[in-house]
């Protein structure tokens, strides 16, 4: 499946730890940067595919539970660390839920937004995915 846990560089510091992104620390050049906060520990969000865009998803805050799926295989990640995020590649179903009280998801994106990239139903993302 075409996903991979990313290990940002980290400084430690008695005051604190900053987690870096730079040029080198994801595969793509970044065009958008949002972030999910204030969800119940119910909600899903996600629930979607992309047909091109890359999204790197980072536990700002807290933590947040993610499925991927590629039409065959299912896999669980559990995301609880600010300078680990994991890296979604095209073509790959994600869900994200469980997220613990005060939990932020930042998503870094390939590129900005575009509704015609999204795949929003998970049959029609069963039928992209056997086209391919």
């Amino acid at each position: 499946m075409d996903v991979q846990l990313i290990t940002l560089p980290k400084f430690e510091d008695v005051t604190g730890n900053v987690a870096v992104i730079e040029k080198d620390c994801i595969p793509f050049d970044i065009k958008r940067v949002f972030y999910l906060y204030d969800i119940t520990g119910t909600s899903k969000r996600g629930r979607h595919a992309h047909k091109q865009l890359i999204q790197f998803l980072i536990p700002i805050s807290g933590s947040f539970d993610v499925i991927v799926k590629d039409g065959s295989n299912e896999q669980l990640y559990t995301l609880t660390e600010p300078n680990v995020g994991l890296l979604v590649k095209e073509g790959i179903w994600n869900e994200l839920l469980n997220f613990s009280p005060g939990a932020v998801c930042m998503v870094i994106a390939s590129d900005v937004y575009n509704e015609d990239d999204y795949i929003r139903d998970y049959s029609d993302y069963l039928a992209y995915v056997n086209k391919m």
